[in-house]
C-alpha cells in the first residue's frame, strides 16, 4: 500500500517527529506527561501544526522538499514561502471537510493527525487559518510602525494557541479567552525580545519602530555584536510590557482546576522565566537569545501555583 491508502511511509514519521522534537526548544512544555493523555495527544497535535507551519514561513523545513510533494506540489516548490502556505491552507481544509468528502483526507501526515482531534473536540478552522494568516504576514510585514500593531500580529500569531488549548480541554468561557489572549500575546513578545539577533538576520523587526525611536535605536544598533545604553533601555521597556500582560493573563491559572492549573501556570511560568533571564542578561539580547534554566523555570511555576487568585 502507498500513503494514499492510509499507510505513511517511515520516512514521513521520521519527518513528523523531526518536527515534533523542537518542542524542547520552547520557554515552555508543550504537552508533560502530567495530562492525561488525550490532552497530550491533542496538544502534540495543536503544536505539530503550529511549528509546521511557522517553519514554511520561515523557510526552515526540512531540505528535499518532501513537505512540498506531501501539499500536492513540486520539490522545488518549497521555497516558494506563500505558495506553500496556500498549499497547507487547503490541505487544511480537508480535514475539516471529513475524510468522505470530496476533497478526500488530508495529505499532510501532520493534519492527518489533527483530524480526529478537530472531530473529538469539536474544534474550528478559525485559530488554524488565523495561524497561517501570520505567516503570510510575515512575507509582506517585516517592521511595526506601532505596539498596536505588533499586538495585532500577535493575535494570528500566538493568541489562537491558548484558544485551542482551552477548546481542547473544554474550559473556554469569553473571560478565559481573554486572560489567556494575555498571556499568549505576552509569550510572543517574549519570544521576540529574545530573538532580536535572530530576527534582524531575516531581515524582520518586531520591536515597534515608534518605541526604537523614543530610545534612539536605529537598525545599526540591533546588528551589533551586543547592545549598547539605548538598546538595553529598548528592552528593558518591552520587557515591562510583557510581564505587565503576562500579570495580567495570570488570573486565568487560577480560574481552572487540576492538572490544567498545573499546565496554564508552566505557560506563564515560563514566560516570567524568560523575561527574568533577559533581565539577569542585563537586557543584552545582541549575542544570542537569553534562555531560562530548569531551575529558574520551576521556581517561576511554583510563585504562580501559589500567588494565582484561585476563582471559581
Amino acid at each position: 500500500m502507498t500513503a494514499a491508502h492510509g499507510i505513511r511511509p517511515l520516512s514521513d514519521t521520521v519527518h513528523v517527529s523531526a518536527t515534533l522534537d523542537k518542542a524542547s526548544a520552547e520557554n515552555f512544555p508543550v504537552a508533560p506527561a502530567f495530562l492525561p493523555r488525550a490532552w497530550r495527544d491533542g496538544l502534540t497535535a495543536v503544536y505539530g501544526y503550529a511549528r509546521l507551519v511557522d517553519d514554511i514561513g520561515d523557510g526552515d523545513l526540512a531540505p528535499g522538499g518532501r513537505d512540498a510533494v506531501l501539499l500536492g506540489l513540486d520539490p522545488a516548490a518549497t521555497d516558494d514561502r506563500l505558495a506553500m502556505l496556500d498549499a497547507f491552507e487547503a490541505d487544511l481544509l480537508r480535514v475539516f471537510n471529513g475524510s468522505g468528502g470530496p476533497a478526500g483526507p488530508p495529505r499532510h501526515p501532520l493534519l492527518l493527525a489533527l483530524q480526529p482531534v478537530v472531530r473529538a473536540h469539536g474544534l474550528t478552522p478559525e485559530p488554524f487559518l488565523g495561524l497561517i494568516e501570520a505567516n503570510r504576514q510575515d512575507q509582506r510585514v517585516t517592521r511595526y510602525e506601532t505596539y498596536g500593531d505588533l499586538v495585532g500580529y500577535c493575535e494570528l500569531s500566538a493568541n489562537p494557541v491558548g484558544r485551542l488549548v482551552l477548546s481542547l480541554t473544554g474550559t473556554s468561557t469569553p473571560e478565559r479567552i481573554r486572560r489567556s489572549d494575555a498571556v499568549c500575546t505576552a509569550l510572543q513578545i517574549v519570544e521576540h525580545i529574545q530573538d532580536v539577533a535572530e530576527d534582524l538576520g531575516n531581515d524582520r523587526i518586531y520591536l515597534p519602530a515608534e518605541d526604537m525611536r523614543r530610545f534612539h535605536v536605529s537598525e545599526a544598533d540591533l546588528a551589533a555584536p551586543s547592545a549598547g545604553a539605548s538598546v538595553r533601555a529598548l528592552v528593558a521597556f518591552e520587557t515591562e510590557r510583557a510581564r505587565e500582560l503576562l500579570n495580567e493573563g495570570t488570573p486565568l491559572v487560577g480560574s481552572v482546576h487540576g492538572r490544567l492549573r498545573l499546565l496554564l501556570a508552566g505557560f506563564v511560568g515560563g514566560g516570567r522565566a524568560a523575561l527574568r533571564a533577559v533581565t539577569a542578561a542585563g537586557f543584552d539580547v545582541l549575542p544570542g537569545p537569553p534562555k531560562p534554566t530548569k531551575s529558574g523555570l520551576l521556581r517561576e511555576v511554583a510563585a504562580v501555583l501559589r500567588t494565582a487568585p484561585r476563582k471559581g
